[in-house]
């Protein structure tokens, strides 16, 4: 049996709570697409109604720890060494077209530091978590990076700009922090963005770093723009060559 920090624990009902209104709007969202209005306005809604969730859920037991979302922003509580990082709907354009491949993002971050990490893929029903020397796990399963060395046999991840610059196996998906799981987890071997924000990374960082991958120090940056540099230890100096000018 894993043994979790009580915030983890309460991340993981957090967002088990919150998937409940995701899943529900998700099967709404893909009857719109043939209506005339559209899904923009539902989805807004959703992203707004599934932060607000999650932060009372949040709240309900460390009610001073402080926040920074994507749709609020920064709520600054009492404690102010100790923040909640979310991101309702990471993946947002996806669940727009009806496309399963968003997730749930939760981070604590404590005096600067991650700390712990959760990212949950509702539809897949894939709760991909971590905690600071703790390891990183997907559901009940220890997470491992990759350990492939040649370039040529691996699989990267960005978004357009960088699966245009350069010439490895590259994909888009349109959720970074299912990338960032998804390289913890040895399904892809690296992940690189530029001028992408806090709330899309902190929890999968953390993640890939703490599955035997090496991640730059993106608490160098602000918080609205990180340039993320995220890959197994075995090809990480391979990626960062080819990464040179980008």
């Amino acid at each position: 049996m894993i043994s979790i920090s009580s915030n983890l624990n309460l991340m993981i009902k957090a967002a088990e709570k919150a998937s409940k209104s995701v899943i529900r709007d998700f099967g709404e969202v893909e009857k719109l697409q043939v209506s005339k209005k559209g899904p923009y306005d539902f989805v807004t809604k959703t992203d707004k109604n599934v932060e607000k969730i999650l932060i009372e859920e949040l709240s309900r037991s460390k009610k001073n720890y402080s926040f920074i979302t994507e749709e609020t922003g920064k709520i600054n509580n009492k404690d102010k060494e100790n923040f909640w990082i979310i991101d309702p709907i990471d993946g947002t354009t996806n669940f727009l077209h009806g496309i399963p491949h968003f997730a749930i993002c939760i981070a604590h971050i404590s005096n600067n530091e991650i700390i712990s990490g959760l990212i949950f893929d509702p539809i897949k029903d894939e709760m991909f978590f971590s905690e600071k020397n703790k390891g990183a796990y997907l559901n009940n399963q220890r997470l491992r990076v990759s350990k492939k060395n040649s370039t040529e046999d691996c699989l990267f991840s960005s978004n357009h700009e960088g699966t245009k610059f350069t010439d490895l196996n590259m994909r888009c998906s349109g959720c970074a922090a299912l990338d960032l799981a998804y390289v913890a987890s040895g399904r892809l071997d690296g992940f690189f963005h530029n001028k992408i924000n806090i709330w899309d990374v902190a929890a999968g960082a953390l993640m890939v770093e703490e599955a035997g991958g090496i991640v730059n120090e993106i608490n160098k940056f602000d918080i609205k723009n990180i340039d993320i540099r995220a890959s197994s230890s075995a090809i990480n100096d391979k990626m960062l060559e080819k990464l040179v000018n980008f």
